[in-house]
């Protein structure tokens, strides 16, 4: 079985492997070398790595002279920052300049769930993707993190990725008898087959919603799960397919109730083929402090909370 690892971990040991092959790639960061598990990198690497300080702002219009001029720079830095006071720099400097920037946001969501609503990023996949020309990625393991890294390198173009900063059990693993490719950009994975519901999750909540889906099994209730790792360009395809062939659908996210996963799969669902949809996000409120874990059950975003969901859609669907 594969141990738990975080993702900013994956991301910066395999840009690390890549970066010691490609003298192009750079790593920007304002002041973020722990946050963003940078140690190793800016060692190993002085020559392909910017300290900018606390200068979310530079950092992004730095990234973006560079890859004006050939170089492939990775942005890192907490995502609460970047999609605040960096958001005008990213839109400008970097999607509507068509540059091809990858940014990482570290700590995504309630990752820095003690320090309060200054430090939550729960509005993040909503802007990023309204901008034409950046994609955004939520990677739901390490595992997949290290093969969304290889993926995106070879892709030109702007990418915002989002993760969290714990470690994380993986869902790529034969021992949760997940044997499908990590990560093809753009294409949801099925991470369990079912035809009465489907559950639709993105990042690290994807592990709960594949554990909710064997809670329901017991039940006889057979639960089809999506990671639906690509945010944008979403995969309509997976979102009509399953709305036709299991009649409903839960969305599950580390996010806003507003303008994330479950507006963009309600949107398509609505235009194609109507069926019962339940966003299960965090509400329009400022979220309580504390372990992300506590937080996570205190909105019914664990195995169970979201397994409760789906008998209730269940019912919706039936009647």
């Amino acid at each position: 079985m594969t141990e738990p690892k975080s993702c900013r971990e994956a991301m910066t040991d395999t840009l690390l492997e890549l970066a010691q092959k490609n003298k192009d790639i750079v790593a920007v960061t304002s002041d973020a070398r722990g946050s963003c598990s940078l140690e190793k990198y800016s060692k190993a690497l002085p020559g392909q790595f910017i300290e900018c300080g606390i200068a979310e702002q530079d950092e992004i219009g730095i990234a973006a002279g560079l890859a004006a001029v050939g170089k492939h720079p990775y942005v890192f830095a907490p995502a609460c920052f970047l999609s605040a006071r960096s958001l005008e720099q990213i839109k400008i400097d970097v999607a509507y300049s068509h540059q091809n920037v990858k940014i990482f946001g570290v700590s995504g969501g309630i990752s820095y769930g003690a320090l309060g609503a200054s430090h939550h990023s729960t509005h993040d996949i909503a802007v990023m993707r309204a901008f034409p020309d950046l994609a955004v990625i939520l990677p739901c393991d390490a595992v997949q993190t290290e093969a969304m890294l290889r993926a995106v390198e070879e892709r030109k173009g702007a990418v915002y990725i989002r993760a969290g900063r714990a470690k994380v059990p993986a869902v790529y693993d034969t021992a949760n008898g997940v044997s499908c490719s990590p990560f093809v950009f753009g294409k949801a994975n099925i991470i369990r087959e079912g035809t009465d519901l489907t559950i639709i999750a993105c990042g690290e909540l994807v592990y709960a919603a594949m554990k909710a889906a064997d809670k329901l099994k017991e039940k006889n209730i057979h639960t089809r799960v999506l990671d639906m790792h690509t945010l944008k360009p979403l995969d309509t395809g997976a979102v009509i397919q399953a709305a036709r062939e299991t009649g409903a659908i839960i969305t599950v996210e580390e996010h806003s109730i507003n303008g994330g996963l479950g507006a963009a799969v309600s949107q398509v669902v609505c235009e194609t083929c109507p069926v019962p949809v339940h966003t299960m996000a965090l509400p329009d409120e400022y979220i309580v402090a504390g372990d992300s874990a506590d937080v996570f059950r205190h909105y019914g975003l664990d195995a169970g909370g979201i397994a409760a969901a789906a008998e209730k859609i269940i019912s919706r669907k039936r009647a």
